[in-house]
């Protein structure tokens, strides 16, 4: 770890930042996801999914750096390539040669899914270590993937 001056117990940042790292490789590996629902969707509902997918990831672009943030302020260092993401997410991989729109909105919102069971967890473990910064945060990205899980929930029913 490096030097710091937060005020966290070393043992709580030394358990803070490989899940900061993990909550990190969940979310890069789920905008990149996003993005190849974005590109290949086809079908009536096109347009609406196309652009709903491309807003989940800009989205997804925030709660990217402020994880990577939090663990370089943490005293940590952010393991934040796609190949680090790939090789350490939690989601599945997503299925390939997917083109109808409902197929990929039902891939979509399992993987949505699961990063929101991983966050809401992620804020159990901070809030039991002490990190009311980091629940804080992962709390504000559960709202969010709960809401883009609805959004895209509602075009499977």
């Amino acid at each position: 770890m490096n030097t710091t001056r937060n005020n966290l117990p070393a043992a709580a940042r030394e358990a803070l930042i490989p899940l900061l790292n993990a909550r990190l490789a969940d979310a890069s590996d789920l905008k990149s996801q996003l993005k190849q629902a974005h590109w290949n969707v086809k079908g009536p509902q096109f347009l609406q999914l196309h652009e709903l997918f491309d807003g989940i990831a800009g989205r997804l672009d925030g709660q990217i750096d402020d994880i990577a943030e939090r663990a370089v302020q943490l005293g940590g260092t952010a393991m934040g390539t796609l190949r680090l993401a790939a090789a350490a997410s939690t989601l599945p991989e997503y299925p390939g040669g997917l083109t109808d729109g409902l197929a990929h909105a039902a891939a979509i919102a399992d993987r949505l899914a699961a990063y929101g069971a991983s966050l809401r967890a992620a804020i159990d473990t901070s809030t039991a270590l002490g990190d009311a910064g980091a629940a804080d945060m992962f709390t504000g990205f559960s709202r969010e993937a709960d809401k883009d899980l609805w959004f895209v929930e509602s075009h499977l029913q």
